[in-house]
């Protein structure tokens, strides 16, 4: 499994959000050197597929960000499609709820100390409380986000993914041993674009994340590998 980062640079996970291969392997190629794991979401796989992700993985450890989120039996057996593509990280929607936490787990268990760290997705970083009231969910976000750590550590989930406000609750609830990777998070002067619950690089890092997920801010720069050794800069050793 994947390693805790120790550098600066380590810790920050470059979003490569654009359906075109030969860009992503462009960005993924300039900035692989500067950073820790390159994040593959839902736009570049269900545009190229597990194609990508095998021009990418050479290069880096590999986020696959594909929020699996179906019946237990699907999402494990999704898992087990995955593993020969050996992503380092896999995301999954905690509100799937334990049997589905529990069986992408014992999926994953197939690869033995290979396999990848399984983050359960607690509430997405575009949504308020307001978003969330219009689903049926009652409280805050933070709340939500407590209850569905909670749910998903118990299941087997190997840490979380959670905006940068819940991250310091979550530190002390559950302690040092979840992996927390943090997307919603802008340098200072950034557009917030569609992210409702955000926070600067550093203020995530001091906050106790391991890993931060930055997307425009380096993709969308005149200058991605600057921007990127600018947001390594801005955190606290």
């Amino acid at each position: 499994m994947l390693q805790r980062p120790t550098t600066a640079a380590a810790r920050i996970i470059p979003a490569l959000d654009t359906p075109d291969a030969d860009r992503a392997a462009a960005l993924a190629a300039a900035l692989a050197p500067h950073c820790g794991p390159l994040k593959l979401g839902l736009e570049l796989f269900a545009a190229e597929g597990p194609a990508a992700m095998r021009r990418i993985a050479p290069l880096a450890p590999v986020f696959l960000d594909l929020k699996l989120h179906d019946i237990p039996n699907t999402v494990a057996g999704a898992v087990r499609s995955l593993l020969p593509l050996r992503p380092a990280m896999l995301t999954l929607h905690a509100g799937g709820g334990t049997a589905m936490l529990a069986a992408a787990r014992a999926a994953a268990e197939a690869a033995g100390a290979d396999r990848p760290i399984l983050l359960a997705v607690t509430v997405l970083t575009s949504m308020d409380a307001a978003a969330l009231a219009a689903t049926g969910v009652a409280g805050d976000p933070a709340g939500q986000v407590l209850r569905l750590a909670g749910l998903a550590l118990a299941a087997g989930a190997d840490g979380l993914v959670c905006s940068p406000q819940e991250v310091a609750a979550i530190r002390a609830e559950f302690g040092p041993a979840p992996y927390l990777v943090v997307p919603g998070v802008r340098p200072a002067g950034s557009a917030a674009g569609d992210q409702a619950r955000t926070a600067t690089p550093a203020e995530a890092v001091a906050a106790g994340a391991d890993w931060i997920v930055v997307g425009r801010p380096i993709t969308g720069a005149a200058d991605p590998v600057a921007a990127l050794r600018a947001i390594a800069g801005s955190l606290p050793r």
